[in-house]
Formats: C-alpha cells, sequence, structure tokens
C-alpha cells in the first residue's frame, strides 16, 4: 500500500511539473502571437485572449511541443501519410500526445499493481512501438476491406462504362454509392482530377495509398490501354474476373495458414500471461529473478521468444500471391 501511494504521489508531482512548463511555454507563445498580429489594419478584430481561451492553454502549448519533436525527429511526413492510410482523424502531434498519455497512465498502473517501480518505465517504452504497430493493423484491415470491394467496383465500373458514361462518370457514380473505405478513396481520386491531375495518376496514387498489388496491375493496364487503344469496358470486365479469382486464392491460404498465426501468438503470450499471474497471485516468488543475472535470462528469453514468434508469422506470411 506504501508503495502505491508514493507511485500515486510521484505521477501527480510529474504530471504537475509539466503541466506548469506547458503553460510556462504557451504563455510565451501567446505573446509572440499578439506582436505578429499588430499589423496596420485589422489588429482590432482578432481576440488573442479569447482564441487562446478557446482553445486551451494547455492543451495548445502540448501539442506545439509534440509538433515539435514530431520536427525535429524528422518523422513528421511519414507519420502523416501512417496516420492518413489508417483512416484516423488526427494529426501527428495529437496522435503522439494521446499515446504519451495513454502510455503514462497504463503504466502507473501496471506499476501501482505490481509494485515494481520499473514496470511506468517498460510501458512508456513499449508505448512507441505498440503505436506503430495499431497504425499499422488498422491500415491492413482497410486496405483489406479494400481489396475485397475492388472487384465488384470494377463490375460496376464495366457496366456504366457499357451504358454510355465516360470513365471518371462512372467513377464519380461509384464514389456515391460505394461503402467506405472504397468511396473515400475514390471521392479523393475525383477531387484529385478536378485540380488538374490526369485520372490514371490520381489511380496511381490511390495505388500507393492502399497498397494494393491488384490495384497497381489495373493501373498499368488502363494506362497501355490508354497508349494503345481498345475497350475499356472488356478491359475493366476481364481485370474484375482476375481479381476476383485471386482473392478467393487469397482467402483459401488465409484459411489454410490461420492454424500457424494462432499458435504463433499464443506461444509468445502464454510466457507473458503466466508471468503476469504469478506475479499478481504470489508477489515475492518472481523476485530472484527481477534482480542480478535474473534480469539477464529474463532479456534472453524475452529475445528467443520474440524470435520465435517472428520466424513462424514469417514462414505462415511467406505465402504470397
Amino acid at each position: 500500500m506504501n508503495t502505491t501511494v508514493l507511485v500515486g504521489a510521484l505521477g501527480l508531482a510529474g504530471l504537475g511539473l509539466l503541466g506548469a512548463g506547458w503553460m510556462t511555454r504557451v504563455r510565451s507563445r501567446e505573446v509572440r502571437l499578439a506582436e505578429l498580429l499588430q499589423l496596420p489594419y485589422g489588429e482590432q478584430d482578432v481576440d488573442v485572449a479569447r482564441v487562446a481561451a478557446e482553445y486551451g492553454t494547455v492543451v495548445t502549448g502540448t501539442l506545439g511541443l509534440a509538433e515539435r519533436a514530431i520536427k525535429q525527429a524528422g518523422s513528421a511526413t511519414s507519420l502523416r501519410t501512417r496516420i492518413e492510410r489508417a483512416d484516423l482523424s488526427v494529426r501527428p502531434s495529437e496522435l503522439v500526445v494521446i499515446a504519451a498519455c495513454l502510455g503514462f497512465a497504463v503504466g502507473l498502473a501496471a506499476t501501482a499493481w505490481t509494485g515494481r517501480w520499473w514496470a511506468v518505465v517498460l510501458v512508456v517504452l513499449i508505448t512507441p512501438a505498440a503505436t506503430s504497430k495499431l497504425l499499422d493493423l488498422l491500415a491492413s484491415r482497410r486496405n483489406k476491406r479494400f481489396a475485397q470491394q475492388l472487384p465488384e467496383a470494377l463490375v460496376l465500373i464495366s457496366s456504366s462504362l457499357s451504358a454510355g458514361h465516360t470513365f471518371l462518370r462512372s467513377i464519380q457514380l461509384l464514389a456515391t454509392e460505394a461503402e467506405s473505405p472504397l468511396s473515400d478513396e475514390l471521392r479523393r481520386v475525383v477531387s484529385e482530377t478536378q485540380l488538374g491531375t490526369s485520372l490514371v495518376d490520381s489511380l496511381e496514387h490511390l495505388s500507393t495509398r492502399v497498397r494494393n498489388r491488384d490495384l497497381e496491375w489495373m493501373v498499368q493496364a488502363i494506362r497501355i490501354q490508354q497508349q494503345t487503344g481498345g475497350h475499356l469496358t472488356d478491359l475493366m470486365a476481364t481485370l474484375a474476373e482476375v481479381i476476383r479469382g485471386r482473392e478467393e486464392v487469397r482467402r483459401e491460404i488465409s484459411v489454410l495458414t490461420a492454424e500457424g498465426r494462432i499458435s504463433a501468438w499464443i506461444l509468445g503470450l502464454m510466457p507473458v500471461a503466466l508471468f503476469l499471474v504469478v506475479e499478481s497471485v504470489n508477489p515475492g516468488y518472481l523476485d530472484p529473478m527481477l534482480q542480478g543475472w535474473g534480469l539477464v535470462f529474463l532479456a534472453l528469453t524475452a529475445l528467443s521468444m520474440a524470435a520465435g514468434v517472428a520466424i513462424i508469422l514469417k514462414l505462415v506470411r511467406s505465402v504470397e500471391l
């Protein structure tokens, strides 16, 4: 109990210091903003105090610190691209602040539960990797939904072309009738085309965003068709049949390799779960393993487990279509 109270007090003290530092930096930022707004005309039209109160000084300063840290790390563009692929409505700075707060809160809870001060440090260190994995998982799920919608979309485009519509008009109609994520991506294709980008280039940008090999082949086929001529309607119908067949084979492979994936996750998570259960049921039982050479052996065990899970997943995912 004393350890829990001490950890909670230290956590609250740390949050208080961070809040004081953020408010100090935000106040200097507001002064610079007021200086920038001293223009010859219209300086009375903007109420700096009202704008600052609306957004909150602590929130504004926190996001500013996170944004500067991302820029110094040189990962602003890549992080923005990954957030876009995951279809999250947050900015990179907001994602960093949310992940940091959640990691710190979970770390304090783990420390209070286990009574180990290093639990919060371990959770905070794992938070960036967990956030990156979550972005990849969300992007992968979204891309899979897009791949499932693609064959039917090509069939509808082929039917629309047969009815006399142009290729761009067919995509516009599909963007209004299809479900997400296909409709969202097609609306973006239409918007890029209206801003001056060629339709084929907009579709190529789409294939880059969703990372779909079938879509890449479709874009190449359309580009070749525009250069050499031919019936686009027949091309869309043929591509729909080929992509549908590949999707069926891909699903069959996923079913056959499901047992291997489940085995990898069970073998990897079972020792961690047993460690947490033993630590919570009998807190002093694992003390010899958490000091001296025990930490070295635990680290080696964790590395071997991670390598084994990675090898199993690599073997399972080595079958590509």
